[in-house]
């Protein structure tokens, strides 16, 4: 078997306080990424969703242990790994086009204008922006600036994505619509993402599996769930399938209860080098026509969560 694309190994993160007591945010982390996969990680603010993405990055250093990309050492910024923010970080003084062939140019010096232009437009077309190449940042709305933001992470090639919450930002109609067009983008390019996110339907959504972090200080992986939905999923009919509420069922279960729980007292065999693998559904029968109101109960909870 060939090795997975991402390794992070122990990884931990501490900060000193003025006071000189040391704040251990989350220790003894491990998760592996296969080549392909699409990576959700949950969990409550204050676990350290975010400095996980920047160590991953190389925007940060961890404090103990390592993170490998493709077998080698992250240490520091690569153009092979692109981040998407939750703000679209656009230079405003560049059009479309100009932000995206900016990243490109950086990418590839040594080529010239018309094949930077053409690289840049079979991403401009991805995304779904053809016609809004010469248009200023201040001239797009929220999501179509995000389209460029992915673009321009895209057009890069990058070996990894690393998106943090990249439509909490936006209305509910664009979120679910960007969600589409990233579904479409990665089964098209076969990326390999890791994403933070607060939303629990948005994970069911997106990924092949959701790394769940138990509340900090302290925080650790508390376990993997595998997405054992069909990967051809849709907004529209993915609250259908039998399995698709025995995950949310788990994962809102987790982050009502079960995170602060596991934070003070992991079952005995827990092994953080091999964090569980559980398959919520898989072999459990459909819920019952009566769960309905249980549903629209849930939706509050993760309503508050979010808020």
């Amino acid at each position: 078997m060939s090795d997975p694309l991402i390794r992070i190994e122990g990884i931990a993160k501490r900060f000193t306080g003025r006071d000189g007591a040391v704040a251990t945010v989350f220790e003894n982390v491990h998760l592996a990424v296969e080549q392909g996969e699409f990576v959700c990680l949950i969990g409550h603010s204050g676990c350290g969703k975010t400095t996980i993405l920047n160590v991953l990055a190389g925007l940060e250093p961890a404090s103990d242990g390592y993170v490998f990309v493709g077998g080698r050492e992250i240490r520091g910024p690569s153009l092979d790994r692109a981040v998407i923010f939750q703000s679209h970080a656009l230079m405003p003084w560049l059009s479309v086009a100009g932000n995206i062939a900016f990243a490109v140019t950086s990418r590839w010096p040594e080529w010239d204008r018309t094949r930077v232009r053409e690289h840049c437009q079979k991403y401009i077309d991805l995304v779904n922006l053809t016609g809004a190449e010469r248009k200023r940042p201040a001239e797009l709305s929220g999501g179509m600036k995000q389209r460029v933001g992915i673009a321009r992470a895209l057009a890069i090639q990058p070996r990894m994505l690393l998106m943090d919450e990249p439509f909490s930002a936006l209305d509910a109609l664009t979120r679910g619509l960007l969600q589409e067009e990233v579904l479409r983008i990665c089964a098209e390019t076969k990326q390999t993402v890791f994403m933070i996110t607060h939303d629990v339907d948005e994970a069911i959504l997106l990924a092949d599996k959701i790394v769940l972090m138990t509340n900090g200080p302290h925080a650790r992986i508390a376990e993997i769930v595998a997405n054992t939905l069909p990967r051809n999923r849709s907004r529209h009919t993915i609250h259908k399938e039998p399995r698709y509420y025995p995950i949310r069922n788990h994962l809102v279960d987790f982050l009502v209860s079960r995170s602060k729980q596991l934070n003070q007292d992991m079952p005995a065999d827990y092994d953080p080098k091999s964090p569980p693998l559980v398959t919520p559904g898989l072999d459990e029968p459909p819920p019952a026509a009566s769960a309905g109101p249980t549903r629209r109960a849930e939706k509050a909870v993760v309503v508050n969560l979010r808020h």
